[in-house]
Order: C-alpha cells, then sequence, then structure tokens
C-alpha cells in the first residue's frame, strides 16, 4: 500500500481541486448558455439557426479536436497541454464576454471547445497519473461530480446571472476560476508526464480524423433530411481513408490495437458511448412534457429536473470509491441496469401521470448514472497503459459528447416521423406523449444491451 508525507497528500488534493474546478467549468458553461440564448437573440438579432450555432460550435470544436489533443499531451507533456488549454479557454471566454457580434461569440465559443479539448483529454489523465492505484475510483469519482455540479447548478445561476447582470456576466463568471486553474496548475503541479515522447505525432492521420468526426457529428444534427445522408457517406469514406493512413503510421494518433486487444478498453468505450446515447435526451425531453404537458413554468420544471443531477453529484465520489474495492465492471453494469429500469418506467409517462412518479425515475437514473459513470471512467484508465492516459482520457470524452449527439439525433427522428414539423400545440399532445413513450422504450433498450457491453470486460484485478 502506498504511504504519502502530508506535504505529498496536501499537494495531489491541491491538484485535484485544480483539475475539479476545470471539469466544472464547461459543463457549467454549456448547461448556462442556453438559458441566455433568449437574451442573446435579442442583443444581437439573430434567427434561430445562428442563435442554435452559439451552443452546438462548442460541441462540435472540442468533439474533433478530443483525440488529436490528447495524444499531443502524450508525446509532448500532460501539464503542458492542460495548462495551454485553459490558457485558450480563458482568452476564449474573454473574447465571449466582450463579443460585438454574434459571428464573434461563435468564434469565441469555436476556440472554447478547442481549449475544453485540451483540458478534458488530460485532467482524467493527469489525477490518474497523481494519484495511487488504491485512491483512483474516489479521485475520478470526485471529478465526475464537479462535472454534474457543474450541469446542476448550470441552468439556475445562469438564469440569475442573465437576469440581473445579462448574458454576458455568465463568461465574465468563470474567469476568476480560470485565472485560479492557471496560477494553481503552474505552481502545484510540479511533475510532467510524457510518456510516449519517443513518437512523432500523425498530422496526416490527426486531419482525416477531424474531418470525418466533424463530418458525422455535423451529419447528426441535419436528421433527418437529405444532408444527413450526405454527410454521414463522407464521413464514412474519410473513416475509411482514415483507417488506412493508420494502419501505415509508425506513431498513429489511433492505436486500434486498443481496441481489437484490450477488451476492457474497448467496452468500457462502448458502454460510455451507450449510456450517453440512451441518456442524454432525457432532460430535454422531460422538460417539453414537464412545461406541455403539466404546464409548468420553466423554474418549475427545472426544479423538477433537478432531482436527477444531484442524486448524481451526491454518490459518484461514493461509487468511485466503491469500485476501488470491488470489480468497477460490476458496479457499473448494476448502474446501468438502474439506468434502463428508469427509462422503461419512463416509458409510461401520460398526462395523469403524478409528480412523485417523475421524480423518483429521474432519481434512480441518477443512482444509475452515477453508479456508472466513475467506475466505468475507472476502468477505461486502470485498463491502459501510462503513455496512452491522454488518448484513454480523449476518447472518453469522445464517447461522451458523440453519445449525446446520437441521443438528440434519435429523439429529433422520432418527432418528425410521430409529431411532424409542426409545433407542439394541444392538438398535438397525444402524438408528442406517443413519441416519448416509443422514445423512452427505445432509450431503455439502447440502456439494457449496454448492460451486457459493461459485463462482459475484462476484470481489471
Amino acid at each position: 500500500m502506498e504511504n504519502f508525507s502530508s506535504d505529498e497528500q496536501t499537494n495531489k488534493n491541491v491538484i485535484l481541486l485544480v483539475i475539479a474546478i476545470s471539469s466544472f467549468l464547461a459543463p457549467f458553461m454549456t448547461s448556462s448558455i442556453n438559458i441566455s440564448l433568449p437574451s442573446i437573440e435579442k442583443d444581437f438579432l439573430i434567427d434561430a439557426v445562428k442563435l442554435n450555432w452559439i451552443s452546438s460550435a462548442y460541441v462540435l470544436s472540442a468533439a474533433v479536436f478530443l483525440v488529436p489533443a490528447g495524444k499531443l499531451a502524450d508525446i509532448y507533456g500532460r501539464k503542458k497541454f492542460f495548462l495551454i488549454g485553459n490558457l485558450i479557454y480563458t482568452i476564449a471566454t474573454t473574447l465571449a464576454a466582450i463579443a460585438t457580434s454574434a459571428n464573434i461569440l461563435i468564434l469565441a465559443r469555436i476556440i472554447q471547445g478547442v481549449g475544453s479539448a485540451f483540458v478534458f483529454s488530460t485532467n482524467i489523465a493527469i489525477i490518474t497519473s497523481v494519484f495511487p492505484f488504491s485512491e483512483r475510483g474516489r479521485v475520478l469519482g470526485i471529478n465526475v461530480s464537479a462535472v454534474y455540479i457543474g450541469l446542476t447548478i448550470g441552468p439556475f445561476l445562469g438564469g440569475v446571472l442573465t437576469g440581473h447582470l445579462g448574458w454576458r456576466s455568465i463568461f465574465f463568471f468563470q474567469i476568476p476560476f480560470c485565472l485560479a486553474i492557471l496560477l494553481l496548475g503552474k505552481s502545484k503541479i510540479a511533475l510532467e508526464w510524457a510518456e510516449a515522447k519517443s513518437e512523432k505525432f500523425d498530422f496526416m492521420g490527426s486531419i482525416l480524423y477531424i474531418l470525418f468526426l466533424l463530418f458525422f457529428l455535423y451529419g447528426l444534427s441535419k436528421v433527418p433530411t437529405k444532408n444527413f445522408i450526405i454527410l454521414i457517406a463522407l464521413s464514412a469514406l474519410l473513416f475509411i481513408a482514415f483507417f488506412k493512413v493508420e494502419s501505415k503510421s509508425k506513431s498513429p494518433i489511433v492505436t486500434f490495437g486498443l481496441f481489437r486487444n484490450n477488451m476492457t478498453f474497448a467496452f468500457s468505450c462502448l458502454a460510455a458511448f451507450i449510456n450517453y446515447t440512451s441518456t442524454f435526451a432525457v432532460s430535454f425531453l422531460l422538460s417539453l412534457f414537464l412545461q406541455y404537458i403539466k404546464d409548468l413554468s420553466p423554474q418549475q420544471a427545472g426544479l423538477i429536473l433537478l432531482a436527477q443531477p444531484i442524486i448524481m453529484a451526491i454518490f459518484s465520489p461514493l461509487a468511485g470509491k466503491l469500485s476501488d474495492k470491488i470489480e468497477p465492471r460490476v458496479i457499473a453494469s448494476l448502474g446501468m441496469a438502474l439506468i434502463s429500469a428508469s427509462l422503461f418506467a419512463l416509458s409510461r409517462l401520460g398526462t395523469n401521470t403524478g409528480m412523485v412518479f417523475i421524480i423518483f425515475s429521474l432519481t434512480i437514473l441518477g443512482f444509475g448514472f452515477a453508479l456508472f459513470s466513475s467506475p466505468n471512467a475507472n476502468a477505461i484508465m486502470s485498463s491502459v497503459d501510462k503513455k496512452f492516459y491522454g488518448l484513454a482520457s480523449a476518447f472518453l470524452g469522445t464517447m461522451r459528447l458523440t453519445g449525446q449527439m446520437v441521443s438528440m439525433a434519435v429523439a429529433i427522428v422520432f418527432f418528425t416521423l410521430i409529431i411532424g414539423k409542426v409545433r407542439i400545440s394541444p392538438e398535438h399532445y397525444g402524438n408528442f406523449i406517443s413519441a416519448l413513450k416509443y422514445l423512452f422504450l427505445t432509450f431503455g433498450t439502447i440502456s439494457f444491451v449496454g448492460i451486457f457491453a459493461s459485463m462482459f470486460r475484462s476484470k481489471i484485478r
């Protein structure tokens, strides 16, 4: 068992605090910016398409740069790229706060995504490197909890800031935290990790990967139009070219052997993708249900929806700590089973469904998510060699963002097929509820399949 001096332990805890703050900021930004969109629309007088890009530009940018950023960090140093990422994020956040047009704001959001890619491809890798194997699940759980706290308070605090100080205050609010991360990160993260420094960065592979994922994710946003088919087909061709280039590269950006020869890593990534695919659209769907069918105000609906992330934030550290003692796949699989059960329960929603049932279902969903998330992250990071920590962390983030995009695409397809391109008005409430039922049944089934993806991976102990 590892022994550390009190100074070493204190320094490790400061590093964990720095990482946790960095993990809090991006989810807070993501969840709070949506509240401020109406204010931004009034300020810049922009159409719905451009308004949507203020939100989605960040997600696309972060997703496509995660894996290249993780590989760069493995080669040239994770501390270095963690700090570079936070510096980029700080500059972009400042630019967003003083943006004089919607185009500048969208550009700032794209740059924020690039900065976040460097942060999220290194933060988990750093705490995995700093803390011993026996503490890994606990600290990963704390980090996951920081993410959920950001998601939880984002809509509320974002609404308060926007209502009293304007939408720019959401960006100004983050700047002191960004500066604290840079100062503490520079002074307290004493070591550097670059276990893959003997390798060269694969620029051609990186370009093909970025283009493949960009076309794929952008294509998902065009579901179910003809452009969706064209963009997905182009992404498939780009992936084939990417695979061929990587197969011949001496230092590939993606080591496909990680998936072929490491079943724990492969199935853990698949489980993460399945988990986010089956759960991300839930808040969106229930928000519509509570406001349209139950006639709640946005604030009242938001309070109901808080049940899930609060439970996730409370239990994620405990689940992570438990995964230090019990095989992570067992805990994560139990979590996936609870998620599946809650989604099937939500498929019973109707006009007479009580609030207690909805809150109870969200509580079970949040508990299942807590049991799954940090143990699954523990399994991913514990299944790879140190030189792949950055890449593994990046893949975990990519599975999250890609799963989120797929989840929303599935919801859009069902809405288009069952409701059609009409406003959700009383005469269409019946079709709306039918769409919700089919969606939750579909998501529950996807999550049920995820139980087996989670169980069939190898043990890490």
